[in-house]
């Protein structure tokens, strides 16, 4: 047999291609992965490990401070050193030799370098050295090469090298001054992170902040940043950027009013990282997002033997999207391949559905934002009929244990012809816990009858659900 064939060839191996692999693997089936760069991909060296361990640090010394007793006993600020180096050690160092043993144990090849479709079936895997190896693979062929950050065409930004997430993330120092480019949750957490760390922090939101959460959830962040010492300017746009000789970097508003910093990040989408991956040579378009359907097979290549899975099909651009994406194709690869049926009804074991109605997210800014489903805006443009019911947080009993002050908000949107929630939001202090509660009600379309029966334990923050509950009314 050639040694260069293989049943499952994986194009990235971050945690979605990872995934891919070892589904397959542990259905019978052997597997390559190809990585361009480190194994383990963005999540862990530029984006959720390395930015989530630079907020964390900030957050314990607030809740600490929240809290009589303990914030007695906080004597000093936030060590931006020590919390340096506990993101470094997160990030493995930027090593990727605990994965690379990983993959090994888990029986899967991996081949470094740029992989390129070259026809059906066929990747071309160039090293460093400019070498090439040509792989095969029996039944499929799977794309998880993720995004990068969307860099705008704005006169002058490109050549005054600005921070994407991955400078962001990875800096060694922190700048004196900082300017963000966008509203979203990249603009919003590493704004609350760096301002944290002390920089004087800037934020362009030309769409607002969070623009795509509930509305409540956008001005208490926006509150927390301005109250942190943050300029958040809502509405604003950059139309020119400049770097001078000394490093200053000048932002030209579109009014014509500048603003100096000393490092500049854009944070206001992604792109996909497909134009270099060979899809001109199977009648693709190189720098395209790849639509699928619900087993992840890639829409417009023929023969069936082509998916995609995590960010580059943007169906939801978030790590345990495109793990559960990988889960499911890894193992409709192996059904196929085995010559079984696959279930390709909506809630079908090989199908992927989750991302059309129950996604959760958190944003971990200051404070916490956890929601899942759609908001109530998003439900009524999808034609639902819907009802909103509104909490404030700190009338929960155990949300006066939890801290003084408890300041948050929770909203369920609720399909009003079948009795389910389509749709949570919560806002607060350690908000994020609560969450899967609400993705599963979503998920198992659980009558609001049947969760009266789900009991919160007192006293307890989620004692939110029987509020909620008792507002709606039976």
């Amino acid at each position: 047999m050639d040694n260069h064939t293989y049943d499952v060839i994986v194009i990235g191996a971050g945690p979605v291609g990872e995934n891919v692999a070892d589904r397959a693997a542990q259905g019978g089936l052997t597997a390559a992965v190809v990585e361009r760069e480190l194994v383990g991909g963005e999540c862990s060296y530029w984006a959720c490990m390395p930015t989530k361990a630079l907020l964390r640090s900030a957050s314990a010394l607030r809740a600490a401070r929240r809290v009589p007793g303990s914030r007695e006993a906080v004597t000093g600020d936030l060590d931006v050193a020590a919390v340096l180096r506990r993101r470094d050690e997160f990030a493995s160092h930027w090593k990727d030799d605990g994965q690379v043993s990983w993959l090994e144990s888990a029986g899967i090849t991996l081949y470094r370098g740029q992989g390129r479709i070259s026809s059906e079936r066929i990747v071309q895997v160039t090293d460093e050295a400019g070498a090439t190896t040509s792989l095969t693979a029996r039944h499929a062929v799977v794309i998880a090469t993720g995004s990068a950050a969307l860099l705008p065409d704005i006169p002058g930004l490109r050549e005054a090298e600005p921070w994407g997430n991955r400078e962001a993330a990875a800096a060694r120092a922190v700048p004196r001054r900082l300017a963000v480019i966008g509203g979203g949750v990249v603009a919003s957490e590493m704004a609350t992170a760096y301002a944290a760390l002390g920089s004087s922090v800037t934020v362009l939101a030309r769409d607002g902040v969070l623009p795509l959460m509930e509305p409540f959830a956008g001005v208490r962040v926006t509150k927390s940043l301005r109250d942190a010492g943050v300029s958040v300017r809502l509405g604003a746009e950059a139309g020119a950027v400049k770097r001078d000789g000394d490093g200053t970097v000048h932002i030209t508003l579109t009014t014509g009013e500048e603003i100096e910093a000393d490092e500049v990040l854009v944070a206001i989408g992604r792109t996909p990282n497909t134009q270099d991956i060979g899809l001109d040579t199977i009648g693709l378009t190189p720098g395209d997002w790849l639509p699928v359907d619900d087993t992840m097979r890639v829409a417009g290549a023929d023969g069936g033997w082509l998916y995609a899975a995590g960010d580059v099909n943007r169906r939801a651009l978030l790590t345990h999207q495109g793990k559960y994406q990988a889960r499911a194709v890894g193992d409709v690869i192996v059904a196929r391949a085995k010559g079984e049926a696959v279930d390709d009804t909506p809630w079908g074991r090989h199908a992927a559905t989750a991302d059309e109605r129950a996604v959760p997210q958190v944003v971990f800014t200051e404070p916490e934002i956890a929601s899942v489903g759609l908001t109530a805006a998003a439900a009524e443009a999808a034609g639902l009929r819907i009802r909103v019911v509104d909490y404030a947080l700190g009338a929960v009993a155990g949300s006066a244990l939890h801290s003084d002050g408890y300041q948050g908000h929770a909203r369920m949107v609720v399909d009003e012809d079948r009795k389910v929630i389509v749709g949570f939001t919560l806002v607060g202090p350690d908000v994020a816990e609560l969450l899967h509660a609400a993705t599963i009600a979503i998920v198992g379309e659980i009558p609001l009858d049947r969760l009266w029966h789900a009991v919160p334990a007192y006293p307890t923050v989620s004692e939110v659900w029987l509020r909620l509950l008792e507002a709606y009314g039976r």
